[in-house]
């Protein structure tokens, strides 16, 4: 790895978390077709924390992204379990049997119009049969979607997005995708529903073996492994492959960061009985098993609640969304995570993931919330001061955590981003003799002045904050959210932050007290899949003394 990168591996678990996943990714390849244009300033990010770098049976070098993703059977569409890359039809043809053979040929799904064209210009299957991947810049990433051969943005239409790999648009290595297969992804029968289920896939020796071997496979070529990041679905099963899969790591690499990203798709329906309560159940155990075996959990979603009384989703005031679109959301809450795990992916003066996890979860505060402004509202000849004295005394940021609103609650530790402020911009610049209209206005550089923004909004926290050139970049397939922008927006500034609050007392006192209401007897279907009542009665404790860790007296800072 060039530099001594500090690798991280990133686990992809559930259908939703593909959706988070694919957005994330396309926006690392973005960026990656970005920093390699000559053009440009050397990246503040180094993409071999999240990256590798391979090579072809045909001695073409890749570069494809440090990866384990984990889903269900019919999950994939038209994206092959091996990925394109590494095939070779000449070595698919090499069979040692002589004698008779019967192939019986799945029925090909079609492949999305969007990924046709994107394959179209991303490289070409040849003659042979083998995958020619166009010149890599620099000898990594792939070239920007946007060139000379192709003027028109690839833009999918949401009604031709049924799953994440119809959108993702980068080449994944032959060991990142690991299929589930006893469990649909379509359809009523068949699903993976319940954590039992899912601890018990990971029980399961051809299950353990298969992740422990890619777990292997990506450890062994780290030249300093520093963690790895947890894309985990809390509504289904997967929380509990989720918490078997965190149990392993813990186990295995003892001293490695574990971060974990809760991840929970949109708004529900309080008719959806049996949905609602198993969702309400694989989020209480996967936040608590979760927590038990990560360095740091963030609960992510766009819903306003985690309990079972529905709210409705948050409102970005420069956002234009459809919340019932797995697409849209996920693409809000990977631009948020994107900007949140800024700190451990820096080239310079990096911030390792044990450290970050450190600092947020003193006294036992190992769930944390995320908010973000999406995009930071800069306009036209203002400077960052002029726009960070415009929140007043609110929280700047929109919450992403499914813990109400953060106003009136308590921060005890913060870890906070800002990115895509033109250098020019970070401070202000008056006229020599006028007074500044705030302390912030009298800061001589843009760091100085997030921090005593940050100081002066929660005067007694624990703060850490990044200042960063580098926007968040929204080329294809990223939805066109923005009303107020035109069409060929390519970029945004992002202000995001991960907080250690006091809200996260309400809301885990309030979900051990919707499940104090369960009359467990009516779900015997979730029980049946290996949780026991015992079980569910040690769930309530440990929620509720985990909540008691968010009291807003119970803080070192006092």
């Amino acid at each position: 790895m060039a530099g001594g990168a500090r690798e991280v591996l990133t686990l992809q678990l559930g259908h939703f978390a593909g959706f988070v996943g694919a957005h994330w990714w396309n926006q690392q390849d973005a960026a990656l077709g970005r920093a390699t244009d000559a053009k440009e300033s050397p990246g503040e990010l180094c993409p071999d924390v999240l990256y590798r770098t391979g090579r072809t049976l045909h001695g073409q070098d890749t570069y494809t992204p440090r990866l384990i993703l984990m889903d269900l059977k019919g999950s994939l569409s038209s994206l092959k379990e091996e990925g394109g890359l590494y095939r070779d039809k000449q070595l698919d043809a090499a069979i040692a049997w002589q004698g008779k053979l019967t192939t019986h040929k799945e029925e090909l799904c079609p492949k999305n119009p969007y990924l046709q064209d994107f394959l179209s210009a991303e490289g070409v299957l040849s003659s042979d049969g083998v995958w020619r991947v166009k010149s890599i810049p620099n000898g990594k990433g792939s070239p920007p979607l946007t060139t000379a051969t192709t003027p028109k943005p690839l833009i999918p239409t949401e009604a031709s997005i049924r799953v994440w790999s119809d959108f993702l648009r980068v080449h994944l290595h032959p060991r990142s995708i690991c299929m589930i297969q006893k469990y649909n992804h379509d359809g009523e029968a068949g699903r993976l529903e319940a954590f039992g289920q899912g601890e018990s896939v990971l029980k399961e020796p051809k299950y353990q073996e298969e992740l422990e071997d890619r777990l292997h496979f990506y450890v062994e070529e780290c030249d300093y492994l520093q963690g790895f990041q947890i894309l985990c679905d809390l509504h289904d099963g997967f929380s509990g492959v989720g918490a078997k899969a965190a149990e392993l790591l813990q186990d295995e690499y003892s001293g490695r960061g574990i971060i974990t990203w809760g991840l929970l798709p949109g708004p529900y329906h309080r008719g959806e009985a049996q949905r609602n309560i198993y969702r309400l159940l694989n989020t209480a155990f996967g936040l608590v098993h979760l927590t038990a075996h990560s360095s740091l959990v963030c609960p992510l979603s766009l819903g306003g609640s985690l309990g079972l009384r529905p709210e409705p989703p948050v409102n970005f005031p420069y956002l234009h969304y459809d919340a019932t679109l797995p697409f849209h959301c996920s693409a809000i809450l990977a631009t948020a995570l994107d900007t949140v795990t800024v700190p451990y992916r820096l080239c310079s003066s990096p911030v390792s993931m044990v450290h970050l996890a450190d600092m947020l979860s003193f006294c036992g505060k190992k769930v944390v919330t995320a908010g973000a402004t999406i995009p930071f509202p800069l306009a036209p000849g203002q400077s960052l001061p002029d726009s960070l004295m415009q929140f007043g005394g609110a929280t700047p940021w929109t919450p992403l955590s499914a813990c109400g609103e953060p106003s009136g609650t308590r921060c005890f530790a913060q870890s906070v981003v800002l990115r895509g402020i033109d250098r020019a911009c970070h401070t202000s610049q008056l006229t020599p003799g006028t007074p500044p209209p705030s302390s912030l206005h009298a800061c001589t550089t843009g760091e100085e002045v997030l921090a005593q923004y940050l100081q002066q909004q929660q005067p007694r926290v624990m703060s850490s904050s990044h200042l960063l050139l580098t926007p968040y970049r929204v080329a294809p397939p990223y939805p066109h959210l923005f009303s107020s922008c035109s069409p060929q927006v390519e970029s945004i500034p992002v202000f995001g932050a991960l907080c250690s609050s006091s809200s996260l007392h309400q809301t885990l006192e309030a979900l051990a007290r919707d499940l104090t209401k369960l009359d467990l007897r009516r779900w015997a279907s979730f029980m049946d899949a290996g949780v026991e009542h015992d079980d569910v009665a040690e769930l309530l404790q440990e929620l509720q003394s985990l909540a008691q860790c968010y009291h807003a007296g119970d803080s070192l800072v006092d």
